[in-house]
């Protein structure tokens, strides 16, 4: 067959993700089957997922600082891409309050006997400065062994740095990670051609075992997030990359379908960084940029947890019949900014930094059980947001330093 006439790998994702669905409702009577038999292949693309992830932000992060040349501009890129960050978030944050309020009197109070039934174990919210001294890692080796995110890139960062000061002794270790990098990418390749099986086995047993049910009396919550995701891609992002990277939107979201599609169904933003970094490369991002700012949004931009947060808050002050107070909507437009800095990107994490948003409010922590149940819906929208602001940010970040060298050369 002609080469022209066959698939993209977007299109193949795309129908792994409907055939999932299909399937799923075929097995609406035997969750079991798909739980035992296939989701353990959608298990096992996940997991060669993440064991991509340490090595693609080690080496991808130290060679995008090796790549710059200069320490100067790594801050400066730094800079942009944090401030750039932080902006999204907030105004995430404000879209979900605002979505949120204006639906709060469809949230009908729950009766005291069902709330006092509620329990859910959050894992311990760790405090700012937890947060902050956790982000210096103590060991060399113990941020790649547990995965650990913040201070891995600590570390890439200052070996890169590091490389970068030593000048022409550091040359040596500058080639080989360039060297492990671009082996690391052909890895990343290998995987990522498997996503249209890993799509389709992960989507066909969250339906099978969920169901239509699974949105049940949450369906107008669900709904009023999801608005709010879409709000900011379309008014947030759109906006972005129309006026600051100069790009079609069209082409911006068709180029990241495939990443796009990956986090809606793995729903972890690190498991889709090494399918991120392709797309944002294929786009016309610079690979020095693309392998700095996205494995560092994975771990700090969450706008679609953000937007999670602050409808999951105004819902479940609802169900206790709590309004909240101008004060403490600007409290949660403070702590979800905050705490999606310390956000893993992991499928779930969104969930454990709710539970700080909620008591910076004073909100029972329990009522996070009122949403646990449709977590993944939420997840699987917030996910996608997630990394795709931090795809607009390398685009936009690549087109500044483009300029910068146009500007020089003149």
């Amino acid at each position: 067959m002609n080469s022209k006439h066959k698939l993209s790998l977007p299109a193949w994702i795309f129908i792994g993700m409907i055939a999932g669905i299909a399937a799923g409702l075929c097995f609406l009577g035997s969750p079991e089957f798909t739980t035992i038999y296939i989701k353990p292949v959608g298990t096992i693309y996940i997991n060669l997922l993440k064991f991509l992830v340490v090595p693609v932000v080690l080496f991808s992060i130290t060679d995008g600082i090796i790549s710059l040349k200069d320490l100067k501009r790594v801050g400066d890129v730094g800079l942009k891409t944090f401030i750039y960050y932080m902006f999204t978030t907030a105004m995430a944050v404000v879209i979900g309050l605002a979505l949120a309020t204006a639906f709060k009197g469809l949230f009908p109070p729950l009766e005291e006997a069902a709330l006092g039934e509620l329990s859910y174990e959050a894992s311990e919210a760790p405090g700012i400065m937890d947060v902050i001294v956790g982000i210096f890692p103590d060991s060399f080796l113990k941020p790649m062994v547990e995965a650990n995110m913040l201070p891995l890139i600590v570390t890439a960062i200052l070996l890169g740095a590091g490389i970068l000061s030593a000048g022409a002794k550091g040359q040596k270790i500058a080639d080989i990670v360039n060297s492990m990098n671009e082996v690391i990418m052909q890895m990343m390749m290998m995987v990522i051609k498997i996503t249209p099986i890993g799509v389709f086995c992960l989507m066909t047993n969250v339906v099978a075992v969920n169901g239509p049910k699974i949105v049940g009396t949450l369906a107008l919550v669900i709904a009023v997030a999801y608005m709010g995701y879409i709000i900011h891609v379309c008014v947030v992002y759109g906006t972005s990359v129309k006026f600051l990277s100069g790009m079609s939107p069209a082409k911006f979201f068709k180029g990241m379908a495939p990443a796009m599609i990956t986090a809606f169904t793995t729903t972890s933003s690190n498991a889709t960084l090494p399918v991120n970094i392709e797309c944002c490369n294929k786009l016309g991002a610079e690979p020095e940029i693309s392998s700095f700012v996205l494995p560092l949004g994975a771990t700090i931009n969450m706008d679609g947890t953000a937007i999670y947060q602050a409808v999951a808050t105004v819902f479940i002050a609802s169900c206790y019949g709590v309004d909240l107070t101008l004060g403490q909507m600007g409290m949660v437009v403070l702590t979800a900014t905050l705490a999606s800095v310390g956000t893993a990107g992991v499928s779930g994490a969104g969930m454990i930094m709710l539970a700080m948003v909620l008591e910076s409010v004073g909100l029972p922590v329990e009522g996070i059980a009122i949403i646990a149940g449709v977590d993944k819906i939420f997840d699987m929208g917030r996910t996608t947001l997630n990394i795709t602001g931090d795809a607009t940010c390398a685009v936009w970040i690549s087109k500044l330093e483009r300029q910068k060298g146009r500007g020089k050369a003149a």
